[in-house]
């Protein structure tokens, strides 16, 4: 793996601007000091700087040379509602907001590598670096895209690359077709009849009746769905109740459901309402389901994933890249940019030690030593990419 001297040069002022945003964390759709900051450094790199995609979005063109070739780099900005437990000098300034997905480490790399593409100009066509808002909630490239993200700025392949605390530092983990799973919640409530807890006879009682429903929910995944078709369904939360001899009114049940296949995901549904419908009137109950779609599955392109595994593979060296057996059971709202264009996304190591913290832990803080990393990769890519002629 080579790192230009430059970009080791460059290394003091990109901590600084990582732990900057690790410092003042901001949720989705509120991202609007980050973006300030993004937009600011982009503007002084020689971008044309467009913002306000997507509510805090931020879109940076730099073109050289005659081809109509383009490529869109895609890096998330936004952060956690979790109270920071790292104890680090620059931990988060916002008690209950943390970057605890690594979301400033990628803004930061996409940064580095803007300067870096803009100092070499090494590069035949038009790049367009995608700073998105709301990854982790709204659905921020969905919102980008709803206001005109590749009508404004075409892209004829789009990337990007979150970091992963779980694999080795430094490798390149790639898969072509699914790697990151559909998303959907549905919310349960079962509507009973409430009274005296010793009485149990003159009512009906909405916590034993979700308890079944609890139950059979777990036959889906088991008895109606492939082996071979991952999926999941996690009951999250149950809640009914106050008193030992109180029995409720109803009771009230959230479960996360992840899948890959659409006509599963269609499957999924129909036996989640199923079985909370015919469970309930079973008691002489009845439930209602709210059942919430939330972000599809993260299919990557055969081509474009090809090219990927040649740039890391002479980036990194061969044994520093590896095709993921299976795809991860998180979400990734990446997935609405590669229905509508061409691309690939991909996971880059962090891991150091045992003791390293997984995404989303309070304690999890995002590895400096892969800036440079994230940098000459993303800019070799490019740079590979519209290669000139």
């Amino acid at each position: 793996m080579t790192i230009h001297p430059n970009l080791i040069n460059s290394m003091p002022e990109l901590v600084a601007i990582r732990r900057d945003l690790h410092a003042h964390p901001e949720l989705g759709l509120q991202e609007f000091r980050t973006s300030d900051l993004v937009a600011r450094h982009l503007e002084s790199y020689g971008y044309k700087v467009t913002r306000g995609l997507g509510t805090t979005g931020v879109v940076a063109t730099l073109s050289n040379g005659s081809s109509k070739r383009s490529i869109g780099i895609r890096a998330d900005m936004d952060a956690l509602p979790i109270l920071e437990e790292t104890g680090l000098d620059y931990a988060s300034k916002t008690p209950g907001l943390m970057h605890a997905c690594g979301h400033d480490g990628h803004t930061t790399m996409l940064l580095g590598a803007a300067r870096s593409i803009a100092e070499r100009r090494n590069f035949d066509g038009t790049v367009h670096l995608i700073f998105q808002p709301a990854e982790e909630n709204f659905g921020g490239a969905r919102l980008m895209m709803d206001d005109g993200l590749f009508e404004r700025f075409p892209c004829d392949a789009v990337f990007a690359l979150h970091n992963e605390p779980g694999l080795p530092f430094g490798q390149f983990a790639l898969r072509e077709g699914p790697i990151m799973a559909a998303v959907d919640e549905a919310r349960i409530t079962v509507n009973g009849l409430g009274g005296h807890g010793a009485e149990p006879q003159e009512t009906a009682d909405p916590i034993v009746c979700g308890a079944s429903i609890v139950m059979a929910l777990q036959t889906i995944v088991s008895r109606n769905i492939h082996p071979l078709d991952p999926t999941v369904v996690t009951v999250g939360s149950f809640h009914s109740g106050s008193a030992s001899n109180i029995i409720p009114e109803r009771a009230e049940i959230v479960v996360g459901i992840r899948s890959f296949d659409p006509e599963v995901r269609d499957e999924l549904e129909r036996r989640i309402r199923l079985i909370a419908e015919r469970q309930a009137e079973s008691y002489g109950m009845t439930a209602t389901v709210d059942y919430q779609r939330s972000y599809d599955a993260t299919i990557n392109h055969k081509a474009e994933t090809d090219f990927l595994r040649e740039v890391a593979t002479r980036f990194a060296g061969e044994d520093k890249v590896v095709d993921l057996p299976r795809p991860f059971m998180g979400s990734e709202d990446f997935a609405y940019m590669l229905k509508d264009r061409p691309g690939s996304y991909f996971f880059l190591g962090g891991k150091v030690s045992d003791d390293d913290k997984s995404l989303h832990h309070p304690g999890f803080n995002f590895n400096d030593d892969l800036l440079p990393v994230g940098v000459a990769f993303w800019t070799e890519l490019a740079e590979t990419y519209l290669r000139p002629a």
